[in-house]
């Protein structure tokens, strides 16, 4: 940049903090600078250039800390855009956006697992930790995923809360894509499949299910799953083969919660359950 271009420049930046001055909260010192009534500080600095002496205007410290205010606004808005971005991808269902934490009643113990996965996400990502979260209809297992994404997503981390039913139909409707979609789905930090199961009796279902949750597996990211189907039905050793290896990969990748009082323990999982609680002390 010229010595030339460089005036024009400083010029223009003068006029642009001119246009928001008030110059009513303005005085001259002894020096003949104009000075902000506020703070006291100078809002003009002096520049020689060519073999002249350039009054530039200058940001006093009251018209910074307003700069730097109508910034942060800015960014929240941004950030908040990108939060309605990713809730609008991510979650699937109108009622998953009611499923926070601030909607909790306080009433389920379980919850505080939720809020620990949260606190400890990093962890839980690279260590690929997810749960299995089983129970009866009405035991809150849905609201305690859905407050896992809605909390991960205003933090902007992309989450993709959906279930099979919805997975189905959209590989049913394709002839073609099928694999590029299942990894787009499996490509999501996290992963949350509701009401896991009721397709079961589907041989195109069990094979799709399969597909997804051995794509997941090998991303090594984590995976939630929410279930009506017991343990003791999930580890039945009278199950089928198709049955067991879908489960035997679950319990590799998520930690198995009993919403009906308590956590189950030991089995193929007790490995990753031991640095799921040392990850929470």
């Amino acid at each position: 940049m010229t010595e030339t271009e460089m005036i024009d420049f400083l010029q223009k930046k003068t006029d642009q903090v001119s246009e928001n001055s008030n110059v009513s909260e303005e005085y001259l010192d002894e020096a003949g600078f104009r000075c902000c009534k506020v703070c006291g500080k100078r809002r003009e600095n002096e520049y020689s250039m060519l073999g002249k002496i350039f009054r530039v205007r200058c940001l006093c410290e009251c018209e910074q800390a307003e700069q730097k205010r109508i910034q942060e606004e800015q960014r929240k808005k941004e950030f908040a855009l990108q939060v309605h971005a990713l809730k609008s991808v991510g979650l699937t269902e109108k009622r998953f956006y009611e499923w926070c934490f601030d909607n909790d009643n306080g009433r389920n113990s379980k919850m505080e697992l939720a809020y620990s996965y949260v606190q400890k996400w990093p962890q839980m990502k690279e260590k690929n930790i997810g749960y299995i979260l089983w129970g009866e209809v009405g035991t809150g297992k849905s609201f305690f995923a859905g407050c896992i994404a809605n909390a991960l997503m205003e933090q902007g981390i992309s989450v993709m809360m959906t279930n099979f039913s919805k997975i189905l139909n959209e590989l049913n409707s394709r002839f073609e894509g099928k694999n590029e979609f299942i990894g787009h789905l499996v490509s999501y930090p996290l992963l949350i499949i509701d009401d896991f199961g009721i397709e079961r009796n589907s041989s195109f279902a069990m094979e799709m299910i399969y597909h997804v949750i051995d794509r997941r597996y090998c991303t090594k990211l984590p995976l939630i799953i929410t279930t009506n189907i017991s343990y003791k039905e999930m580890t039945d050793p009278e199950m089928d083969e198709e049955h067991q290896r879908i489960y035997s990969r679950l319990f590799e990748i998520c930690i198995p919660i009993c919403f009906e009082g308590q956590d189950m323990r030991g089995g193929e999982h007790l490995k990753k359950r031991e640095v799921f609680h040392q990850l929470l002390q």
